[in-house]
């Protein structure tokens, strides 16, 4: 998905969870389309209340791909259209260049190309909150994947962050990079101070 989108969602990700009701025709809609698979259209519909069921969907859709944005706005134009209409009405608005980690992060480039190491990521994991399972879907993490995180370590946030940051690590080798890694901690609330003391 494009970062402009991906920006767009993040930043009306709580009015849609307020405005929205995505179980009977969004879902579908983008099942049908090939946005969402089986196993994702079952984890959104799992969540016990509809604003969960939209967060859940909105963290799900930033990792399916440049198609996803447009079809999702598809998905609003009969019941939602002025959703749809601010959403587009924001798109409109002049491009803002979307700022790299290497800018916004005062992190040397010899840093940002390493993969990181266990210690880094452990420190990174008690660090963030609730948007862990954001951060690991865009960094191409299962739905699947998250419920194993959860399961084998019930009792500890931490846990689950830092399995899920390891099990990434081990599927990118060499690819999962700190650069990477930032790019996927950009599009959540994570405050920047958090990372640079992490990764000097």
């Amino acid at each position: 998905m494009d970062p402009r989108h991906k920006e767009i969602l993040r930043k009306h990700r709580l009015d849609l969870s307020d405005q929205i009701l995505i179980e009977d025709t969004i879902v579908q809609f983008l099942y049908q389309e090939n946005i969402l698979t089986e196993s994702q259209v079952d984890e959104v519909q799992s969540q016990i209340s509809n604003k969960k069921k939209t967060l859940r969907l909105l963290d799900i859709l930033p990792t399916r791909g440049p198609r996803a944005f447009g079809t999702f706005l598809n998905s609003l134009e009969e019941e939602f259209t002025w959703v749809r209409d601010k959403l587009l009405q924001d798109l409109e608005q002049p491009n803002v260049p979307v700022q790299s980690p290497t800018d916004q992060w005062n992190i040397p480039e010899v840093t940002l190309r390493a993969v990181p190491s266990d210690r880094q990521l452990s420190r990174l994991a008690s660090r963030i909150g609730s948007e862990w399972e954001s951060v690991l879907l865009d960094l191409g993490l299962s739905t699947g994947a998250l419920y194993r995180c959860r399961a084998d370590h019930p009792l500890s946030l931490h846990g689950q962050v830092l399995a899920g940051l390891i099990q990434w690590r081990q599927s990118q080798g060499r690819s999962a990079t700190v650069h990477r890694l930032l790019q996927s901690l950009q599009a959540t609330d994570v405050h920047p101070s958090t990372l640079d003391e992490l990764f000097q």
